[in-house]
């Protein structure tokens, strides 16, 4: 799965219509830049492809009052918002060795129900011990990694990157269950988009041609 097409979905559907600035601005705030490939050119090439795609409707606003270009804005259709949440909740689910994926689906979790976000981190507990029991069938942790010399040392980092995962969704489950955080449906969200013209800490301050659009 790619991370930018969960997380430039995402950026939009919280503004409900974002330019690309917007949109890139917000993933830069988020430090999206240095934990994904989310680095401008790929934004904007999301953008585009993704509106050809009838995921994102595309309006057309007219130029700024100060002569700058014209801008589009973009909004998720009915069918970006039905790809959005297959996104989400496959990337809750699923175990992999890629964080950028991971870390986008933290991100924007509270836009399903407690409950379901509860549900597919429990699968994806299941699938972490079931994937840890495949490696365990051809390596014993206890007899350490030098029964198969140095290559041992790949299946041991596998057996304790599985048990770190498995831990810290078990400990984020028990918090979700213990009412943490505003699920959808719950209340007021917490906003984690940057205001029209709010200044951007984290910004790279690198222009791309995509900023007109």
């Amino acid at each position: 799965m790619s991370a930018i097409r969960l997380l430039v979905l995402g950026a939009v559907r919280m503004h409900g219509r974002a330019h690309g600035y917007q949109v890139r601005n917000d993933l830069e705030y988020w430090g999206a830049h240095e934990w994904s490939h989310a680095k401008p050119g790929s934004i904007y090439h999301a953008l585009k492809q993704m509106a050809k795609q009838g995921l994102l409707h595309a309006h057309e606003i007219a130029p700024s009052t100060a002569g700058g270009p014209p801008r589009t804005e973009y909004e998720l259709t009915d069918k970006g918002t039905e790809e959005y949440l297959t996104l989400l909740r496959d990337a809750l689910v699923t175990y992999d060795q890629r964080g950028d994926v991971k870390t986008a689906a933290l991100g924007f979790m509270v836009d399903l129900p407690r409950a379901e976000t509860v549900t597919l981190l429990k699968e994806r507990t299941r699938r972490i011990e079931e994937w840890r029991a495949s490696v365990v069938a051809h390596y014993v942790p206890e007899d350490g990694p030098e029964q198969l010399g140095h290559i041992g040392e790949i299946m041991n980092m596998w057996v304790h990157t599985a048990d770190s995962e498995r831990d810290w969704t078990v400990g984020l489950i028990e918090r979700l269950e213990r009412g943490a955080y505003t699920f959808a449906d719950e209340g007021d969200p917490f906003v984690g988009v940057l205001a029209e013209g709010e200044e951007n800490p984290y910004a790279t301050g690198e222009p791309h041609p995509g900023d007109a659009l």
